[in-house]
């Protein structure tokens, strides 16, 4: 068996998920596999007749995490996982799902087959950054989709120095600035119209969020460099900003704060069942080549 003990991670607050959790966790037990269940899972579920385990312990013990959830649910698990060898593999639960990419009603086949070996390895980059003032880091993270600054509640624009090791870009007021992975480039940066950049390609984006100049544009970057991002002005002097590290955040920004983001050591790997396309999935949620249909919102 190419999978020997896989542990299992849920969206528990999505009302009725036990159901499905149970349904997986008995086909993966009769299949022969040891069954552990994330500890916040487990106990927000009910579901306990399997082995209890923290991240920590599933880092350990575990050869596969089935994530089944969003793409959220996604990205916390990598990042809580990220320093361990644990494949990923995403069963979508909820509506968009780039990276949970298996529709929940196929997703006991699709285990199955993967469990018999019809699988693919797709390996992706994660950022690691952090949050520098006056010499003193005040905040760390890991991010698998993005490290995003933007302006706080209602304050105005934020002006920000770009620096890659230590040459300088440019500087520019907008809203924010998105720094992503390729992954992520489906993700917020793909809603301000960012590029659509393939996950094998080893890269990070830089991309403006309503830029007071229509020349900043997008740009790619190679992933070997470290950004400096100094918050050189803020909009007002009751303005502040935030930066989030995925679902992460640290919103104490001031001016003169640095953000330095680099490709992080580490990274996740993923599961995809034999026949996988990420253009296939760029196609379906996107609606590439036709019109959506009511249907599509259960994909």
């Amino acid at each position: 068996m190419h999978f020997k003990t896989v542990a299992i991670v849920g969206r528990y607050q999505d009302a009725g998920l036990d159901a499905p959790l149970r349904k997986l966790a008995a086909m993966l037990h009769d299949a022969g596999c040891s069954v552990l269940v994330e500890a916040d899972t487990a106990r927000n579920t009910g579901i306990t007749e399997y082995a209890v385990a923290s991240y920590a312990q599933i880092g350990e013990q575990a050869d596969l995490a089935v994530i089944m959830g969003g793409d959220g649910t996604m990205l916390g698990a990598a990042r809580e996982l990220a320093h361990s060898n644990v494949a990923l593999i995403g069963i979508n639960h909820g509506r968009l799902g780039f990276i949970t990419d298996i529709p929940l009603h196929t997703a006991t086949d699709a285990l199955a087959s993967v469990l018999q070996g019809n699988y693919d390895i797709e390996k992706r980059i994660m950022l690691e950054g952090e949050v520098v003032r006056n010499q003193q880091v005040l905040f760390s993270g890991l991010a698998l989709n993005d490290v995003v600054i933007n302006r706080a509640g209602r304050g105005g624009m934020i002006e920000l120095r770009v620096e890659l090791d230590d040459t300088f870009m440019y500087s520019q007021r907008a809203d924010g600035l998105i720094v992503a992975t390729p992954t992520g480039s489906t993700a917020y940066s793909l809603s301000v119209n960012g590029p659509i950049v393939h996950p094998l390609v080893n890269a990070i984006l830089l991309v403006p969020v309503a830029p007071q100049t229509l020349s900043n544009r997008p740009i790619v970057l190679p992933d070997t460099g470290t950004l400096s991002l100094t918050i050189t002005a803020l909009g007002r002097v009751e303005s502040g900003a935030s930066v989030h590290f995925d679902m992460q955040t640290w919103s104490d920004c001031q001016a003169g704060d640095r953000i330095n983001v680099r490709r992080a050591d580490h990274g996740v790997r993923f599961v995809h069942p034999k026949g996988y396309s990420f253009f296939s999935t760029l196609r379906r949620k996107l609606y590439w080549n036709r019109m959506p249909q009511p249907s599509d919102e259960n994909e």
